[in-house]
């Protein structure tokens, strides 16, 4: 299978849309496209999944074993012939330690870098800027740029005349267009199923690659380098049982598509419910996860969810093991704040009052080490990302002990009774010690 990353210098210099945009262009031209975002980001892999008709998986250079990485590039080379990776931030950019940036996913799996520069705010200095990056690591193969926010012909001419110089190669120039921006909300950007015209963006931002960009030029430089396979079976993150209900709606819908690939290799058979619509986990289910996501958007219809609320409730009746990530834990505990103060009566099943009023941004990669009696076996990489604050902790056990990625220690985290247990790690892959 052949692949390209699409990287940039900095954030916000529009590697989504045209991610997007190049995968239903090549997937319209007919090819046999599958696509990976890097990074932790649970948000944009629903994107690409409308733009090419295939799930997209997370590439993970930190959080993920390098033989997992490669091996979701094998699992995706049964759908398609071509990966497309969106990375994460600058492609240099990665976790507090240094390591685990979008170049390092690059030299793991392969992948040739197309660097989308936003140019909106320079001329000639592009030049610059782009030759620092081709040359900053040997290891990493820039190919050359997709020129993005060009203001007129005048600019364009600028660029090419100063890249051309340089020896770069350009594989398109795309003008200034509010038409090709995506609202955002404090994780992110606003949810793919949440977005109320997704496909005639997508179609326009197809359109405007499909005019300004040479795919066939994109297609032989991604076909002169194949992706690496992995050497050998790979250890997953163990199910946490073998019939799994999972919540899966606006409020839940923060899961990563490799771990429960992972889970379905291991033999466990997954069932899906949502908790907007009032429903239920299965009455078989011997574990239910509640995926991070935005219930403090959804609180009130949460709170008087009457058929949700009795289904867990008798799940934890029943002895079945119940796993909550982030908004899931949040929704596990006694109440949750909105930020206009309401407080909201969520299903009590662990001691937590958890609030958005005030917020407060916790970030970072994070290493987890299960406690005693906390129903995971093994050490894992994990990524905290939230703005909700604890008001309260009742009487519980602790779930993790956790540090962060430069080793400091953070403490324990999260609660467990008996069963049911949450925090507000999402749990990504097996340290590597541990697989």
């Amino acid at each position: 299978m052949s692949g390209l990353l699409v990287a940039a210098p900095a954030s916000g210099s529009g590697k989504t849309t045209v991610t997007l945009g190049l995968a239903r262009a090549f997937a319209d031209a007919g090819m046999r496209l599958v696509s990976g975002k890097a990074g932790p980001d649970y948000i944009d892999p629903a994107f690409h999944a409308a733009a090419s008709g295939k799930p997209c998986l997370n590439y993970d250079p930190w959080a993920m074993r390098p033989d997992l990485i490669r091996a979701n590039a094998a699992h995706q080379a049964g759908e398609g012939d071509f990966l497309l990776i969106e990375a994460m931030m600058g492609l240099f950019d990665g976790a507090a330690d240094g390591t685990g940036a979008p170049a390092d996913l690059a030299v793991t799996l392969g992948l040739p870098v197309v660097l989308v520069v936003d140019c909106s705010r320079m001329s000639q200095s592009v030049a610059a800027l782009v030759r620092g990056y081709r040359d900053h690591r040997a290891d990493v193969h820039v190919a050359g740029v997709i020129l993005n926010k060009v203001g007129s012909s005048r600019h364009e001419a600028m660029l090419r005349g100063a890249l051309e110089a340089a020896g770069i190669a350009i594989f398109g120039v795309l003008y200034s267009d509010p038409a090709l921006a995506l609202p955002e909300r404090h994780l992110g950007l606003v949810q793919a199923g949440e977005h109320g015209a997704l496909e005639t963006f997508i179609t326009h931002a197809a359109g405007v690659v499909s005019r300004c960009c040479d795919l066939d030029r994109l297609a032989a430089v991604a076909a002169g380098r194949a992706v690496l396979p992995p050497a050998a079976a790979v250890p997953h993150l163990p199910p946490l049982g073998q019939r799994i209900a999972i919540a899966a709606d606006r409020a839940f819908a923060f899961s990563y598509q490799h771990l429960l690939l992972g889970w379905q290799k291991a033999g466990a058979s997954l069932s899906f419910f949502s908790p907007l619509a009032d429903a239920a986990p299965a009455g078989d289910a011997d574990a239910v996860y509640l995926p991070g996501g935005y219930p403090e958007l959804h609180a009130a219809t949460l709170a008087n969810a009457g058929r949700f609320r009795q289904g867990m409730l008798e799940a934890a009746r029943r002895g079945a093991r119940i796993y909550g990530e982030c908004g899931g834990y949040m929704t596990l505990g006694e109440a949750l704040i909105a930020a206009d103060g309401t407080r909201h009566a969520m299903l009590g099943l662990l001691p937590l009052v958890t609030s958005f009023a005030e917020r407060r941004r916790h970030l970072g990669y994070r290493r987890v080490t299960p406690l005693a009696g906390s129903g995971f076996a093994a050490p894992m990489t994990a990524h905290e990302f939230h703005y909700s604050t604890v008001v309260r902790e009742g009487a519980a056990e602790r779930l993790f002990s956790v540090t962060d990625a430069m080793g400091e220690n953070l403490g324990e985290a999260g609660l467990r009774r008996g069963a049911v247990s949450g925090s507000y790690m999402h749990l990504i892959d097996l340290a590597p010690e541990a697989a």
